[in-house]
């Protein structure tokens, strides 16, 4: 396996190059686990937020980031799109989405108390990378038919034509590969 070295939030990782079809490959970001890294780039991504009243990301990749960015900042609470409907969830409404790491048409949803929670109030969404922007997409979209007023787009890496839109911030670019692990 080709490993990426990649410098973020002052702290090198070496991430797997994994394939998407035959002739495009990813560098596989993972915070899931890496306590040390999360709350490195929650901190770094905390001073360039604007100000906000509730985080909201997509399940589940982006929920430590959001978890401890809501922490730091002594949130009480943060908004999650999930993936599915949970037997708790009332009055729900939800999108479609297709993400660059998934083979098939997913949907995410919101839960209509966390719904009339972003009613007016300024919404901050948060995830790991942005890539095509379609979970983006998705997530805008929840917060746009909640009512919320969204303040500002973060992650922690922007992978691939992410990195050259002027609508999100992040700490740093990750590239695309081909199938010998070059930058392409």
């Amino acid at each position: 396996m080709k490993y990426y070295k990649m410098n973020v939030a002052g702290l090198t990782r070496e991430l797997p190059i994994c394939p998407v079809n035959d002739k495009l490959y990813i560098a596989g970001f993972v915070i899931f686990g890496d306590q040390e890294l999360t709350v490195a780039c929650a901190a770094e991504l905390l001073k360039k937020a604007p100000d906000y009243d509730y985080i909201i990301t997509a399940e589940a990749k982006g929920i430590p980031l959001a978890h401890e960015m809501a922490r730091q900042r002594g949130d009480k609470k943060y908004i999650l799109a999930r993936k599915g409907i949970k037997l708790y969830m009332t009055d729900v409404f939800g999108v479609e989405v297709r993400s660059i790491t998934t083979n098939k048409v997913q949907n995410l949803y919101i839960d209509g108390s966390d719904a009339s929670l972003m009613k007016g109030k300024r919404i901050l969404i948060v995830d790991d990378v942005i890539s095509t922007g379609e979970s983006l997409r998705a997530v805008e979209e929840l917060v746009n038919k909640a009512g919320g007023v969204i303040v500002g787009k973060m992650a922690i890496l922007a992978e691939g034509e992410a990195a050259d839109r002027k609508d999100i911030v992040y700490l740093e670019k990750l590239p695309l590969f081909d199938a010998e692990g070059n930058v392409i």
